[in-house]
C-alpha cells in the first residue's frame, strides 16, 4: 500500500479578529492544519500569538502580508493618508499601473516582518499575501529583495497562488477567482525561485467566502486535481463583533471551521490517501 501524499492546509487571516485566531488554534490543537499565515499589523496578531507557543512544531507559522485591512505599522501618507490601508479594489488599479509608492511598500514589508519576529522569536517559515497582494506589481519584488537581504533565502518559503489551468477548470468552485489571480500572479514562481526561494506547486481553495456553496463540496474540489507540492488555503473562524467590523466573511468561516474539525473532513483524506504536512522543499 502506497504512502500517503502530503499536502499542506494553510489557514489564512490569523490575528485579524480573536474569534478567527481561536478557530485556528483550536483546528491546529486536533492536527487539522499544517501551515497558518499571520496578520501582525493587526492588534489581535499580539494577543493571540502566545497561543501558537505549543504548536510551533506542529504547524508552519508565516507571515500573511497584509495592505488593505487594518492600519499600516507605520506612516504611509500616500498609499494610506487617513492611516487605513485602502480596500483591494482601490489598491489593485494602482498597483497594476506601477503607482503604489516604492518606499512605503519597502518600509511596511519591514515593519511586518519586524513584528513578526519580535513577538515570535525567529523569521516567519513563509511568507504570502492577505487577497495575495504579495504577487502585485511593486510589492512583488519590494518582497523579494527584502526577504533576500536578510538573509531568508533559503529558509522562508514563498507561496505561490497558482495552478495549472487543468487543474483549476476541474474545480468549478471559484474558478474564476482562481483564473484571476493566475493571471496576476504570472512569473510569481519564476521569480522567486530565481531568487533563491522555494514555493508550492499546486495552489487550492478559492471560495465564494458565504454559504451559497457548502464548506463540504469547496474542500472536496480544493482537495482534487492537486499540483506536485500542494498547498490549500482555508478561512476557518468563529464569528465574533471585531470580525463583523472588518470582514465581509462571517458564516463561511465558521462552517469552514467545523467542516475541518469534522469526521467527514478527516474521511476525505482518507478517502484521498492524503496527510497533513509541512513544507518539504
Amino acid at each position: 500500500m502506497s504512502s500517503p501524499r502530503s499536502v499542506i492546509l494553510c489557514a489564512d487571516d490569523f490575528g485579524l479578529a480573536d474569534g478567527v485566531s481561536r478557530g485556528i488554534l483550536d483546528l491546529a490543537g486536533m492536527g487539522r492544519l499544517s501551515a497558518t499565515g499571520a496578520m501582525t499589523n493587526m492588534p489581535g496578531w499580539r494577543r493571540a500569538a502566545p497561543g501558537l507557543s505549543p504548536l510551533r512544531d506542529r504547524i508552519a507559522v508565516g507571515l500573511h502580508l497584509n495592505l488593505t485591512v487594518g492600519s499600516p505599522l507605520g506612516p504611509m501618507p500616500q498609499l494610506a493618508p487617513s492611516g487605513i490601508f485602502p480596500p483591494l479594489k482601490d489598491l489593485l488599479p494602482r498597483a497594476l499601473k506601477r503607482q503604489v509608492p516604492p518606499g512605503e511598500i519597502d518600509a511596511e514589508i519591514g515593519r511586518q516582518i519586524d513584528a513578526f519576529e519580535e513577538v515570535f522569536g525567529e523569521a516567519p517559515a513563509f511568507v504570502d499575501g492577505h487577497q495575495h497582494v504579495h504577487v502585485l506589481p511593486v510589492v512583488r519584488p519590494a518582497l523579494i529583495r527584502i526577504l533576500k537581504a536578510r538573509g531568508h533565502a533559503g529558509r522562508v518559503w514563498l507561496r505561490d497562488p497558482t495552478d495549472r489551468a487543468t487543474a483549476i477548470l476541474r474545480r468549478p468552485v471559484g474558478r474564476g477567482k482562481a483564473l484571476t489571480v493566475k493571471a496576476l500572479a504570472r512569473g510569481f514562481a519564476r521569480g522567486a525561485h530565481a531568487a533563491g526561494f522555494a514555493t508550492n506547486r499546486g495552489f487550492s481553495g478559492f471560495a465564494p467566502l458565504d454559504l451559497s456553496v457548502p464548506a463540504e463540496r469547496v474542500f472536496e474540489e480544493a482537495f482534487s486535481h492537486l499540483g506536485r507540492h500542494p498547498l490549500v488555503m482555508c478561512h476557518p473562524g468563529y464569528v465574533d463583533d471585531e470580525l463583523r467590523a472588518l470582514d465581509p466573511a462571517l458564516e463561511s468561516r465558521e462552517a469552514e471551521l467545523a467542516y475541518l474539525a469534522s469526521d467527514a473532513f478527516r474521511d476525505l483524506l482518507d478517502a484521498k490517501g492524503l496527510r497533513l504536512a509541512g513544507f518539504a522543499a
